[in-house]
């Protein structure tokens, strides 16, 4: 799987669920992005075959050290541009939504200048 901007979402959902609760099966993923289970299934073979998750014999899923790393970045990345837009007075459901989309495609670059930024 060339890891785009799809595959970074099923990432840090792992982790996002994760964090909520220890168990994550496929099921979880499709309600919490609102995906078929099909859909989900493929993208977690894909997941799997690339290993950035590992999947065991009761369909757990787990992030390994390569995807964990990636979802990590991808949710600082979320943490950080919302926080960001709603210091300059962006409401808070579109900050949330407009990081949601930008996390994916900013540069290293422009998004270590905000971090720099919001430490002042």
């Amino acid at each position: 799987m060339n890891l785009q901007e799809s595959g970074e979402m099923y990432l840090e959902t792992i982790l996002v669920l994760s964090k909520r609760n220890k168990d994550v099966r496929s099921i979880d993923i499709a309600h919490e992005l609102n995906y078929s289970k099909p859909s989900v299934s493929r993208a977690i073979g894909l997941l799997k075959k690339d290993e950035y998750v590992i999947v065991d014999s009761k369909g757990y899923i787990e992030l390994t050290d390569k995807g964990l790393k990636v979802a990590t970045t991808i949710y600082d990345r979320h943490d950080t541009l919302s926080s960001f837009f709603e210091s300059i007075g962006v409401s808070h459901d579109t900050a949330v939504n407009d990081a949601c989309r930008i996390e994916h495609v900013i540069s290293d670059e422009t998004m270590n200048k905000i971090k720099e930024h919001m430490k002042k």
